[in-house]
């Protein structure tokens, strides 16, 4: 027996076989589900490690959706109070390929149906994850404030991861002119856990770290699970607007270099970016070459608005760190691209991106010093 107590909603009266009447009647009816406080009213849609992290911060609150159908999707959203909108997939495999507006159309579509969907069910809040890699990196890269402009102009990425989350961030803009439902997007530092896999994690999947001449690269990882937890954090205490999200400790190069047991490797952007280019129009490299900027010119957040209500990751950049480094342990990407050790087909052909953008910078600094 299940244990489950039906209530009538007031005291047995009468006969014992009134009681006896009433209980087979229970019995003999199906149990309707609870639809009260205790039923999920939060949908996470998206699938992947960030969705995943979301998910289980918010527990038995929230029900998954991989995606809101383009067919009623409103019936995917009924009874949803609070809706999440991972737009970051955490898999480097899922947006790689995606190029100009043709390839982001899918986000957008899925993005637009998902707020009508919202307006719809009269959810009140709707919460969208993206990163912080739409506000760009580059050389003189000031620390990320949560109200800093997107990319624009000419460094606009289309491409890729980027692109990707340039797309869904031009709907949610959209949506949050309306009254409602409120609107939350979370823009995470780099992120690391349950199986993330980016051009960031591959960058500690190289045989060396690659550096690029006369730029420090400060790290700054997030574990999937603070953002979660940050989702659930934002909606309780009201956030709203654009939020950027990462631990208060910010790592050097040396630090970063040293817990990985790592050797770095040095070259000029320019051959570091051109030789990255090309690597990536033959189908070495899987990113496009200006997502390089991402693991070699800084990108740090402050974390201002959730900072300030009182939010703080469970994780720091440090243990994020650990985190990252357990997951790739045993793997190995040349150039971004991921092989087998045993692979020597799979090795010849992504050698190109270890000759040129870490092999044979080596042997150009060992022919000087020569």
């Amino acid at each position: 027996m299940s244990g489950r107590q039906v209530r009538s909603g007031r005291s047995a009266r009468g006969s014992r076989d009134a009681a006896a009447r009433r209980a087979a009647a229970s019995a003999a009816a199906p149990v309707a589900e609870p639809t009260d406080a205790t039923s999920p009213d939060v949908v996470v849609v998206g699938t992947g490690p960030v969705a995943a992290g979301v998910l289980a911060a918010w527990g038995p609150r929230a029900r998954a959706l991989d995606e809101v159908p383009a067919s009623d999707p409103a019936s995917a959203l009924v009874g949803a109070r609070v809706v999440v909108l991972v737009a970051h997939p955490g898999d480097l495999a899922v947006v790689a390929g995606r190029r100009g507006p043709e390839g982001h159309a899918p986000a957008v579509a899925h993005a637009q149906r998902t707020f009508a969907a919202a307006r719809e069910v009269k959810a009140e809040h709707v919460v969208v994850v993206t990163s912080a890699v739409v506000h760009g990196a580059h050389p003189d890269r000031p620390v990320v404030h949560d109200d800093e402009p997107l990319l624009s102009g000419a460094r606009a990425v289309p491409d890729g991861l980027v692109g990707h989350l340039l797309a869904v961030e031009a709907v949610v803009a959209r949506a949050a002119r309306r009254r409602s439902p409120k609107v939350t997007v979370l823009r995470p530092a780099a992120l690391v856990g349950r199986g993330t896999d980016s051009f960031v994690t591959r960058h500690f999947e190289a045989p060396r770290l690659l550096v690029v001449r006369g730029s420090e690269r400060p790290w700054q990882l997030v574990h999937v699970d603070d953002v979660g937890a940050a989702s659930v954090f934002a909606v309780e205490h009201g956030l709203t607007g654009p939020l950027t999200v990462g631990p208060a400790d910010v790592l050097t190069p040396t630090q970063v270099a040293a817990a990985a047991g790592m050797r770095t490797v040095e070259l000029a952007a320019a051959t570091a970016f051109g030789t990255a280019e090309r690597l990536h129009r033959v189908g070495v490299l899987p990113a496009p070459a200006a997502e390089l900027a991402y693991v070699v010119y800084p990108w740090t957040v402050a974390a201002d608005g959730l900072t300030t209500a009182g939010f703080v990751p469970s994780y720091s950049s440090a243990a994020a760190l650990d985190v990252l480094l357990e997951g790739v342990r045993g793997r190995l990407a040349l150039g971004g691209r991921r092989v087998e050790r045993r692979d020597a087909a799979a090795l010849g052909a992504a050698g190109a991106a270890v000759a040129l953008l870490g092999t044979a910078a080596i042997w150009r600094q060992a022919r000087r010093r020569g």
